[in-house]
């Protein structure tokens, strides 16, 4: 019997508390193993000594994602007492085996009379629950990069740079200044009320000579380019009367070279009280240029952007006072965390728990581009950037020799890695600030509409990067970081694209409940057509015709959206979305 890739951890992802009443328990295999029996009870059953009598009741595990060299099988349990014991019993065609904690072993041990090293989850504790805002998983984000969104007024930059002229045809280099504002912002708010979504994430807003703003001098105040504190807590709250949530970018892996502390440190070298907020390790830390001397730490070797010591408690106190304070003053709804696997866990933690606590319905977003899995156990991270989503759609539209088994693994790989209540609130993307735009990156009309679609049916929490509603272009930073073409909008040179992506946000938004569930089943083939179902209480049908040919695409119900589809037939290039009868 092929025993290669049988496995199992007792916690993490696979065996964990999906709510105060119901245990999920996976086990991953190889594909030569076609059932897979849980043998579960209590640990103390027939008593509570170590060498009592025990064995598990049956109960019958259901294939829950296969991947390209495994299954994963699952079920979900309701502990009487909140605690379970148990062990595997795995089958081929032909033989058995058993899977306890120590390994793999032949049905004979269950005669022997030998300690057996069982499986044991010992308690379902409430606050060890992976938990999220629910207000997370009915929203449909819209990434906004301030300096390039909407200028309204004649905006000055305060750092003396000139402004470019706001058009998409200006030559622009990575630090030029366009002069978007917050006011521009509130002048949009109802633009995007109808597009449909009702979430805004908005890159950083505190002040830094950047455009980006990703390099911090001050935490506490709306960068005068942008606006002002009292100018923010209007938008924010003109947002929320109009339905949407407002999330703000955090930058605590590094700060600005202005940031008071870093000043400090610089001024005074290891005499400052500040100095081991930073990670120095020479004391040449003043000079200019590339830090991989490792004089001191910073992102990406990026001189300007000293990385910050989260290890330090004084400095956990004082980002969480920053936190509270944004709360506090402006009602903001979400916390995104820039670079958020460099941070230490500690200090998540203790954000997490501190926060928490004062504001239970805060959403803390992690930017993290990997599997974030050791994130995602309940006490870090409600969420984090689901990166591995947007590389896995585009690999399947970039790389035509992939099919639809190929995207079928690709997407049970993304939702496997979590716990089921954390895919309902994935960060979903298919485009940001950080990677070129989607129309560029596929290089087709077509296939960009597919994305789209995509994105709007799959569970998670889908995020637009402002523009993409619109198929604006531009490779990665800086074209990526163009101007939205307000007067081209007004004149309705993209009406189309435009309609398209409002009736897929608007199909979500409808449908939310439905389509941010795991009941995704997609269909085994070896052509280029992608279909899924996503089953509840009603059923949609998704089908992707991403091959050359168009195929004939029969219906069964009601046509909800469609791109490329008339008369029974979807040409190469085409969607068509039904709920089925």
């Amino acid at each position: 019997m092929n025993q290669d890739g049988i496995r199992h951890v007792c916690g993490f992802n696979d065996c964990y508390s999906l709510n105060e009443d119901e245990l999920v328990i996976c086990v991953h295999t190889n594909k030569s193993i076609k059932t897979v029996t849980l043998m579960c009870n209590d640990p103390y059953i027939n008593g509570c000594s170590g060498t009592d009598p025990w064995d598990g009741a049956p109960v019958q595990m259901q294939l829950k994602y296969e991947l390209k060299n495994e299954f994963i099988y699952s079920v979900t349990l309701k502990p009487k007492f909140k605690r379970i014991q148990y062990y595997f019993v795995l089958s081929d065609s032909k033989e058995q085996c058993m899977l306890f904690e120590d390994g793999v072993y032949d049905p004979e041990i269950m005669n022997k009379k030998v300690i057996k090293h069982f499986f044991k989850f010992g308690w379902m504790n409430k606050n060890d629950i992976c938990s999220h805002p629910k207000w997370v998983e009915n929203i449909v984000w819209y990434q906004i990069f301030p300096d390039r969104f909407c200028r309204v007024g004649d905006n000055k930059s305060v750092y003396g740079k000139k402004l470019k002229t706001w058009s998409v045809n200006t030559p622009f280099g990575r630090h030029d200044l366009f002069g978007g504002n917050l006011e521009g912002v509130a002048s949009k708010l109802e633009y995007l009320k109808d597009l449909g979504v009702n979430g805004i994430y908005f890159n950083p807003i505190f002040c830094s000579e950047e455009n980006h703003k990703y390099s911090i001098d001050d935490y506490t105040k709306v960068d005068p380019d942008f606006g002002t504190n009292e100018s923010f807590a209007a938008l924010v709250e003109k947002a929320h009367k109009l339905g949407i949530k407002v999330m703000i970018d955090a930058v605590f892996n590094h700060s600005g070279p202005n940031f008071f502390a870093w000043k400090d440190v610089c001024e005074k070298g290891k005499s400052s009280k500040y100095y081991d907020w930073y990670f120095i390790n020479s004391d040449d830390f003043n000079k200019k240029g590339s830090t991989e001397d490792s004089r001191y730490y910073s992102f990406a070797f990026v001189d300007n952007m000293p990385k910050l010591n989260t290890n330090n408690e004084e400095v956990m106190e004082y980002f969480l006072n920053i936190c509270k304070r944004w709360v506090d003053e402006w009602n903001i709804d979400g916390i995104r965390f820039d670079v958020g696997n460099e941070i230490s866990h500690a200090f998540i933690k203790y954000l997490r728990k501190n926060l928490k606590k004062d504001y239970p319905e805060l959403y803390l977003l992690g930017e993290i581009w990997l599997d974030s899995s050791v994130y995602l156990q309940g006490d870090e991270y409600d969420s984090v950037m689901n990166y591995p989503f947007l590389q896995s759609v585009s690999n399947f539209f970039l790389d035509e020799t992939l099919n639809a088994n190929d995207f079928r693994f690709k997407m049970n790989y993304c939702y496997s890695m979590y716990q089921r209540q954390i895919n309902k609130a994935l960060f979903n993307l298919i485009d940001s600030h950080d990677v070129d735009r989607a129309i560029s990156r596929v290089g087709s009309y077509d296939k960009f509409i597919q994305m789209l679609s995509i994105l709007m049916t799959l569970p998670g929490s889908p995020c637009i990067y402002y523009g993409t509603e619109i198929g604006l272009d531009g490779n990665n930073d800086p074209a990526n970081r163009k101007v939205m073409p307000w007067e081209s909008i007004a004149k309705h040179e993209y009406d189309d694209t435009l309609s398209l992506c409002k009736q897929l946000i608007g199909l979500r938004r409808k449908y939310s409940r439905l389509l941010n569930n795991d009941n995704v089943e997609f269909e085994p083939s070896d052509s280029r057509v992608v279909t899924y179902t996503v089953n509840g209480k009603d059923t949609l049908k998704v089908t992707i015709n991403a091959q050359s040919d168009e195929i004939n695409c029969k219906t069964n119900g009601d046509i909800l959206f469609s791109y490329k589809y008339h008369d029974g037939v979807l040409k190469n290039g085409g969607v068509i979305i039904q709920k089925l009868a």
